[in-house]
């Protein structure tokens, strides 16, 4: 059974930064696309950014320039390093692998920007 738990959640400043992890357990996590994602209140929930399994990486307009995905295959885990953090960062990112056609979310963490 494939499980994602997220971590590194939590309060920041405004122009502050945050380090997301999520790891992985119960599958070959190396051959698959790994995603962030995040869903604000009353909003749809939105892409972030993705690795694939070699490497590439994409991000949101958004947030290019200020945060960074990796992943490190031998510990099984997908991070995102969020730097300048604005108000609108704000919301419940989530975690997802997938390898056509399966997907699996994590359960998410909550990133908070306020002063």
């Amino acid at each position: 059974q494939v499980q994602l738990v997220e971590s590194g959640g939590g309060l920041v400043q405004p122009g502050g930064s945050l380090r997301l992890s999520c790891a992985a357990s119960g599958s070959i996590f190396s051959i698959y696309t790994m995603a962030w994602y995040r869903q604000a209140p009353g909003k749809q929930r939105d892409l972030v950014a993705t690795i694939s399994s070699g490497g590439i990486t994409n991000y949101a307009d958004s947030v290019k320039g200020r945060f960074t995905i990796s992943r490190d295959n031998a510990k099984n885990t997908v991070s995102l390093q969020m730097n300048s953090l604005k108000p609108e960062d704000a919301a419940v990112y989530y975690c997802k692998m997938t390898r056509p056609p399966v997907a699996y979310w994590g359960q998410g963490t909550q990133v908070t920007v306020s002063s």
